[in-house]
């Protein structure tokens, strides 16, 4: 079954968790043709700020042109067109990019909890930090990311309008262990850029700074919490599902055969 077959029944629920994905994680520029969504970053390969994203099924009209546009423009930020399967994209452009042999690059599954599960606790036990380029030096040394990354993190972070806390959790001999950031948007938060140091995975370490940053999030109003996490990474579907998160849809990225 594809992204785009699953959960048809709830649309609304799709519809509100891409809008609030993509506020928490904002793109340097953003263009619309008709209902499909370009959303484009030079400082920053991310699949999700570089994609066509497709928001409404009924809209179909002239595929091939709108493709051969959505290309160009990529190919003028330097970035190959992608397409981001998601179950609201139109199931006749998936049967056209199914007939002209586009592949899949990565599957990802979006997961929601209910704060409401959470343990009682009144009390926060590791406040969020306010400097990004503290969190964003910590967020590539624990992921073992490429330092080049940092000025576009940095500028990524910078740009999320809703209240944003960024956890980092340390120890003063070693450096950051584990790091994570929450997005408050009204009733729900968002958990992106989790990530536990490799010397330390399989400690509690990513358990501890999840509660942490749940915590903040539903003192502050916050009565869900999504995520978003690759289908192929089973440590950490494995710690949102202890933390009481359960599937809701799925989404993948269509690209262009090579030539």
């Amino acid at each position: 079954m594809t992204p785009s077959e699953e959960n048809i029944s709830d649309l609304p629920k799709v519809r509100r968790l891409e809008a609030v994905g993509f506020r928490a994680w904002p793109a340097a520029s953003v263009h619309y043709d008709g209902s499909w969504l370009f959303r484009l970053t030079a400082g920053h390969p991310s699949r999700r700020l570089n994609s066509v994203n497709p928001l409404d099924p009924s809209d179909i009209r002239d595929l091939d042109i709108r493709l051969q546009k959505a290309a160009k423009k990529f190919s003028d930020y330097g970035r190959p067109l992608l397409v981001r399967q998601t179950p609201l994209t139109p199931p006749k452009l998936v049967a056209h990019m199914d007939a002209a042999g586009w592949a899949e690059a990565g599957r990802t599954i979006v997961m929601m909890a209910d704060l409401a599960t959470l343990p009682r606790d009144e009390g926060l036990d590791h406040l969020p930090s306010r400097d990004v380029g503290r969190f964003v030096d910590a967020r590539i040394r624990v992921a073992g990311d490429d330092p080049a990354l940092k000025p576009g993190l940095t500028e990524i972070i910078n740009a999320i309008k809703p209240e944003t806390g960024l956890f980092i959790f340390e120890e003063p001999d070693f450096g950051p262990t584990a790091v994570a950031i929450a997005v408050h948007d009204n009733d729900l938060v968002g958990i992106l850029q989790l990530g536990v140091v490799k010397e330390q995975r399989g400690s509690g370490l990513g358990t501890a700074v999840l509660h942490a940053a749940l915590r903040w999030a539903k003192l502050k109003g916050a009565r869900q919490a999504w995520v978003q996490v690759e289908a192929d990474n089973a440590a950490a579907i494995a710690l949102y599902r202890r933390a009481g998160f359960k599937d809701v849809y799925q989404y993948s990225y269509r690209g262009p055969a090579a030539a």
